[in-house]
């Protein structure tokens, strides 16, 4: 009787548990041309899909994103929200458990957002007719489309 909760804690404690932590090339190929739907720790949605230009089109959870990109840093995703001379940037270190994707702040490991992933943009995420461009953050990613430029 007394291995059993030390089998349970090495069962449950055990890294496989834990989830995958995705390097930054899986995070590209998991987000990329697809959209990212949740829900953030400290409450409220979000959803976004990473067009394959760098932008970032949808809902950020506080608004429509206007000026807003995503490119991945070493093993992180990085968004930019705003024109260069003001952007904000934040980055997220991403572990996949199943089906779910656990964000968390890059300087701190503090969860920030549990995601799914839709393959493609199934909520029709746009620009709203506003061009922009990432072109200084595409470290990595394909050529962006001429229709991103400003």
């Amino acid at each position: 009787m007394r291995r059993l909760p030390i089998l349970f804690l090495l069962v449950f404690a055990s890294p496989a548990m834990a989830g995958e932590k995705l390097s930054g090339e899986a995070i590209r190929e998991a987000f990329q041309g697809n959209t990212v739907a949740g829900s953030y720790s400290q409450g409220g949605f979000f959803s976004e899909y990473h067009a394959p230009d760098g932008r970032a089109l949808g809902d950020n959870g506080l608004t429509l994103n206007v000026d807003a990109c995503w490119n991945t840093d070493g093993d992180a995703i990085c968004y930019h929200y705003g024109p260069r001379k003001d952007r904000r940037t934040y980055c997220f270190t991403v572990e996949r458990q199943g089906e779910e994707y656990r964000l968390s702040v890059r300087d701190d490991g503090r969860l920030n957002a549990i995601a799914r992933i839709l393959k493609g943009n199934p909520e029709n995420h746009d620009d709203g007719g506003r061009r922009w461009s990432c072109d200084d953050l595409l470290a990595g990613l394909a050529s962006p489309s001429p229709l991103a430029r400003r």
